[in-house]
Order: structure tokens, then sequence, then C-alpha cells
């Protein structure tokens, strides 16, 4: 269907459109083949089999994800293989391996890529710049694109929940006849609450603009300015952490979720609601040079190069866990800890 956000239209697809009966009945010959048990993996995976699909997964036997599948309840030589043997017996196959690790794969991927079948991805990024990949799909398969709008992690808990994630959908080569079918029932199986269009270039320059901006680069630069000026300034650690991240995560930020911006100002004191509107025009003008130098960097593919120059590398796991223990060891989330024990659920 054709829905307007705010003066625009655009395609979206409901599960009232496409019900789950539906999309088992698109897929019941397929045999769905996911490649790589690490960020999204488990969770679509996991979803896929509970809403009743055919679904092996594929992973390098005797790494720790091997075993995580295992523990979720993959059987080696049943549902759980090698990841060429999975390429072997699957129509569908998802790959969802790290980018580095799509274009390590990518030959032994493309040999099992036999015409009919179906290429997926959750991330444009490994065909939008495949003339720094290699990945190019041969003409005679789907490549279509299913991308949850959030971490494997809170798909699947969403999913339990009875929820359902956001996702975008796109195809990149109707090499079938039946790519939108299979996409779209593949964006019902995983999960997703609702699918919208988008295609493979805008899907992947939005996507690391997020990732890098609002969604988890910036939030966290913002995070530790606000921290360290309340710090300079005497006020306590705990104080701090409250007044920066707590009070957004656990109060106002759900406000947010649930009915919009305005109806979590409309919830706060007008104190709080005078300084919003004061000040939220002087971040957006501060801020907005560094979004544009952020989604150029994007656009010219130097984010890409750079994404593939450091997962690429051997020690890339260890320096991940250097700067991600920079983090954790930092006050700010230091304090964060203990406020998280304080909360009255964990006691």
């Amino acid at each position: 269907m054709k829905l307007k956000f705010g003066s625009t239209e655009e395609n979206v697809v409901t599960r009232e459109e496409f019900p789950l009966e539906k999309a088992r009945e698109v897929l019941k010959d397929e045999v769905i083949a996911v490649l790589g048990y690490g960020v999204q993996g488990p969770g679509q995976a996991l979803n896929l089999k509970d809403n009743g699909f055919n679904v092996i997964v594929g992973q390098r036997k005797g790494s720790k994800t091997w075993d995580k599948a295992v523990a979720d309840g993959w059987v080696p030589g049943q549902t759980l293989f090698e990841l060429e043997e999975a390429c072997e017996k699957g129509t569908i196959l998802q790959f969802l391996l790290s980018d580095a690790g799509q274009i390590a794969l990518w030959p032994t991927v493309k040999k099992h890529l036999t015409p009919g079948k179906a290429l997926y991805f959750s991330h444009g990024f490994g065909v939008t710049y495949k003339d720094k990949t290699g990945i190019i799909p041969p003409a005679d398969v789907d490549v279509i694109l299913v991308a949850p709008k959030g971490s494997g992690t809170s798909l699947r808990r969403m999913f339990v929940e009875g929820r359902g994630l956001n996702s975008s959908y796109a195809i990149y080569q109707d090499g079938t006849g039946k790519a939108y079918d299979r996409v779209v029932a593949l964006g019902i199986g995983v999960g997703s609450g609702y699918l919208f269009e988008t295609d493979f270039y805008r899907e992947v320059t939005s996507d690391l603009t997020g990732e890098r901006g609002t969604l988890m680069g910036a939030i966290q630069g913002i995070f530790a300015a606000q921290y360290e000026v309340l710090r300079s300034n005497g006020h306590t650690p705990s104080e701090a952490f409250n007044e920066t991240v707590e009070e957004l995560t656990q109060s106002l930020m759900p406000l947010v979720a649930e009915n919009g911006m305005d109806w979590m100002y409309a919830n706060c004191s007008t104190t709080a609601q005078r300084g919003a509107l004061d000040w939220w025009k002087p971040f957006r003008d501060a801020t907005k040079p560094v979004f544009e130098d952020l989604y150029n960097s994007v656009k010219t593919g130097q984010e890409a190069q750079k994404s593939i120059d450091s997962n690429s590398k051997e020690d890339y796991r260890v320096k991940l866990e250097a700067e991600l223990k920079e983090l954790r060891d930092s006050e700010m989330w230091q304090a964060g800890a203990v406020v998280r024990q304080l909360r009255p659920e964990n006691n």
C-alpha cells in the first residue's frame, strides 16, 4: 500500500496486507540458509524457524558462534552446517556475515549461486560498493534485501514479546520474476512490524550515516560532552550520569517512542519545555555541518573503505575490544554500571 509520511508518499507492506500464512505459502519449497551467526544471524534464523519456515544455519565449525548456534538448538548435520555446505543446500542464501566476512566468503557463495536461487542481504554494503568488495552476483538469481532497523538482539527480543521491528526492503535484481514475493515473505518471516521500500544505495548510505550519527556515534559524543561539562562544574558522577543518560533512556525516550517528541515535551515541566524549545535549534545548527561532513564521507565511499581496511585486519577483534574497553572503563559508563545496579528491578 501507499502511505504518506509527511507530504511524501511511500510504498509500505504491512502484516495485514501480506500475512504470515501467505509468506509461508510463498516460501514453502525454499531452503533458507542463514550464513553467519553473529549479529543479525541468530535473531533472523530463530524467528524464521519459529514462524514455520525451513531454515538451516551455515557457520564455521569450531568457532564461538558455532557453539552458540548449537546452544540455540541448531543440530550439526541436520540444521547446522559448515558454510559451504549450507551454500550448496540453500535455495535462498541469507548473507549475514560481517561486511569484511562477506568479501572473504564471496568466491564460495558465488560458486553455489546456481540459476533460480536468491541472494539475500540485510545491508546494502557489499553490492553498492562492489568495486571495493568484488561482490557482483550472477544475472540469473534474485538479489534482495531486508534490513531490520535495529540489532539482531532487538529483533529477537521484540519477536518473543509479540512485537515487531520495522524493516526496509529492496530488490537489486529480479532474476526469476519472484523477487518481490520472496523479499516480502522473508521480511514478514524474520519478524518485521512493517516493511518500507528502499534501494541498496539508499539503505547503505542512510545506515552508515545513522550508525555514525544519532544512533551510535553522535549520541555517545553528546553524552560525553554534557557529562564532562557537568563534572567540570562540580556535579557528582551519579548526578551527571542521571541527568545525561539515565533520565533519557529510562523516562524520556519511551515517551518519544510512544507518541513523538512533542508528546514527550508535553509531559515534562514547563521549565523543561521552555529550555528544550529554546535550545534544540542551536544544537541542530551546531551539529548539522558535522552531519554534512559525515554524509559526504559516506557518499564518496570513504567510510566504506575505512570499514573494509579496518575490519579485514587479523587483529581487528583485539583492537575493537581495546576501544570498547576504553568506553566501558570511562568514568561516565562506570557510573552508569552502578546506576543500573540500583534500578528497583535489579534489587
